[in-house]
């Protein structure tokens, strides 16, 4: 008797036009595909349900994290995801959704037909609890980010201290020569941002989006500023507290459960956005710009560290992952470094630097899941089976699209400049990037909190 894998594959070459570089395995046993493939195993017929009721990119992930999909433990998940990207490029397919046409001539019926036999036909099964809920009111106002980012960040700390290491930085490490670790890497990443702000004794410092306030903790102890920090996360907000609190500097940081477009006590003579800007939404970036500047002093610094994805061809639309929108960042927003930049600009802001650290990021994500897959059974204990498959899929697939350029991440330094257009910066970039913080004034902060309007 032919088995269901062997009945299935020619079904699915035909509705994606192209033999299956990769080898299915059903719930019957039975196998087929390409020997020495990665080999996705289909556990139940509720995984090719999913797909009858979403044929593209949400349907698999459906399937995946409701853990009717799974892939084979002697697999490797970056070979499987290579060998699924590598084939929607050849098909250059965005749904595997027959036309019309197609269902109504011989390939419908033959869809149908297999549809039957194999026993997948039925209602559309369950969504998987950890699928964000549709996000109502207008898209990023106050209380749907709250919604959002909540949907993200609120799902336990120590999930995320398991991923990311007792660290806790959720943003890209700096492997630098002597970065032999993941936290090695995280300090020289952190230490990075407070030599491009030029942190020294005295100074005050806001981090926009301040995670679990590492930051602002490094900040503080190395460079002896005073900072707040705002952030939407309650779960963020409460760790960054206590740790803050065991460290001792209670009277000289400030974590805020605050929407940035509150932050209204300004100025101040540094500050840094690290994986802030791309829940702010394209839409709403000259608006943050524009109050970042105002609450800056003048010659003070800012620090946008950004994801970013590849600009568009002309003509071509821009399309966010299903897959991310529903699972992982609901609302969330790439946009191409060059614009970022240029609504900086627009927002008065002079920029004096501009630093990739794509090939960085990937690492990172790798390392994270390297700690998610060593500590399994822990992650599905402190969250679910579930959120334990989307971060592990979402970081994997991270991981390849920055070593493949398809997104970037970049930092921006920009200056805010005094009304003669004074930067305050070093001339060369090594004075100012230098291991020691540079010498002079602290920036000028009596103007007091400033319109946003580009300085004379």
């Amino acid at each position: 008797m032919v088995g269901v894998a062997e009945r299935l594959s020619p079904v699915l070459a035909e509705l994606v036009g192209a033999e299956l570089p990769l080898r299915i395995r059903a719930w019957d046993g039975s196998e087929s595909g390409p020997a020495g493939a990665p080999v996705l195993v289909l556990r139940n017929r509720r995984a090719l349900r999913h797909l009858l009721w979403r044929p593209d990119e949400l349907g698999l992930a459906r399937a995946y994290v409701s853990g009717d999909l799974d892939l084979d433990p002697e697999s490797d998940l970056y070979d499987l995801l290579e060998t699924l990207a590598r084939l929607v490029e050849r098909t250059q397919a965005p749904s595997l959704r027959p036309s019309t046409r197609e269902l109504l001539g011989p390939q419908g019926r033959r869809l149908l037909a297999a549809a039957l036999g194999l026993g997948v036909l039925g209602p559309r099964p369950p969504l998987p609890p950890e699928e964000a809920q549709r996000l109502s009111g207008s898209r990023h106002s106050r209380s749907r980010d709250r919604r959002a980012i909540s949907h993200h960040y609120d799902v336990g700390n120590d999930f995320y201290r398991l991923v990311l290491g007792p660290s806790m930085v959720y943003s890209c490490a700096y492997w630098t020569p002597g970065a032999a670790t993941l936290e090695q890497a995280q300090t020289a990443k952190i230490d990075l941002i407070c030599r491009k702000l030029g942190l020294r004794p005295g100074m005050r410092l806001l981090d926009v989006g301040c995670g679990w306030g590492q930051l602002l903790l490094h900040a503080a102890q190395h460079y002896g500023v005073t900072g707040t920090g705002v952030t939407l996360s309650e779960e963020q907000a409460r760790g960054a507290r206590e740790r803050i609190a065991e460290a001792g500097l209670s009277e000289k940081l400030t974590i805020r459960l605050q929407d940035y477009r509150d932050v209204a006590d300004g100025p101040y003579d540094a500050i840094s956005s690290v994986g802030m800007a791309e829940h702010v939404g394209s839409e709403q970036f000259r608006t943050y710009a524009t109050l970042l500047h105002g609450l800056l002093a003048p010659g003070g610094r800012l620090l946008n560290h950004q994801i970013a994805r590849r600009p568009n061809l002309p003509g071509e639309p821009y399309r966010t992952s299903p897959f991310i929108t529903s699972y992982v960042f609901p609302d969330g927003d790439l946009a191409p470094v060059s614009v970022t930049v240029g609504l900086l600009e627009q927002s008065g802001f002079e920029i004096r630097d501009v630093e990739s650290l794509r090939e960085h990021y990937a690492l990172t994500l790798r390392a994270w899941v390297a700690n998610l897959q060593a500590e399994w059974d822990r992650a599905v204990t402190l969250s679910s089976p579930g959120r334990a498959r989307v971060w592990r899929l979402y970081m994997a697939a991270s991981a390849l699209a920055f070593e493949e350029n398809r997104i970037g991440v970049n930092q921006v330094l920009a200056v805010r400049p005094t009304q003669r257009g004074r930067s305050g910066l070093p001339l060369t970039r090594a004075e100012w990037l230098g291991s020691d913080a540079p010498e002079g004034p602290a920036p000028d902060r009596s103007a007091g909190l400033a319109s946003g309007a580009p300085s004379a």
